[in-house]
């Protein structure tokens, strides 16, 4: 599903007027109604984060819908490029629950 018709979609199902989400993220009813015709790209991270807020959806994967990265995984990736790399070429093709104990392992590490 595209991000304009995911929007749109939950929007409606939540029975929250255009005008009123325009509102709560800050943009113009006719700029929200375009993205969610898909006329426009997605809005910046941040809008994306208020959507996500008001949802109650997963930061990280509405960004992903949106086409984007959360500007900390940026930040963090600068920082090591390399691994990072090495760690996300050897992640792909996991499963998610795969992927999910990874990540458990790795908490684990950073907490000691």
């Amino acid at each position: 599903m595209k991000f304009g018709a995911f929007v749109r979609q939950e929007r409606e199902s939540r029975e929250i007027g255009l005008r009123e989400m325009a509102t709560k993220i800050g943009v113009s009813p006719t700029y929200l109604s375009k993205v969610e015709r898909d006329e426009f790209p997605p809005p910046a991270e941040d809008k994306v984060r208020k959507i996500a807020e008001i949802f109650g959806t997963d930061v990280d994967e509405l960004l992903a819908l949106a086409g984007r990265v959360s500007s900390d995984l940026s930040d963090i990736i600068r920082r090591n490029p390399v691994e990072l790399a090495a760690l996300l070429r050897t992640a792909n093709g996991m499963t998610a629950e795969d992927i999910a104990r990874l990540a458990r392992e790795a908490q684990k590490v950073k907490d000691k």
